[in-house]
């Protein structure tokens, strides 16, 4: 989950107002450079709540509900 959450926080960081697309994309690539496996409706939960938060997004919170 730690992985997972860095991975979310640099996303967040730096693609404010990028598409879905391309913050799903980025978060793709993270997750494979960090060497997880996360699951595409799970990708796409945490891309959806970073486009709508514009701000901190808890993985883990996202990922529970």
């Amino acid at each position: 989950m730690e992985a997972i959450q860095a991975v979310v926080d640099r996303v967040t960081s730096w693609q404010d107002g990028a598409t879905e697309d391309t913050v799903e994309s980025e978060l793709r690539d993270g997750f494979g450079e960090a060497g997880v496996d996360v699951p595409d409706e799970d990708v796409r939960k945490l891309a959806d709540a970073i486009q709508d938060e514009h701000g901190a997004v808890s993985a883990q919170q996202v990922l529970s509900a």
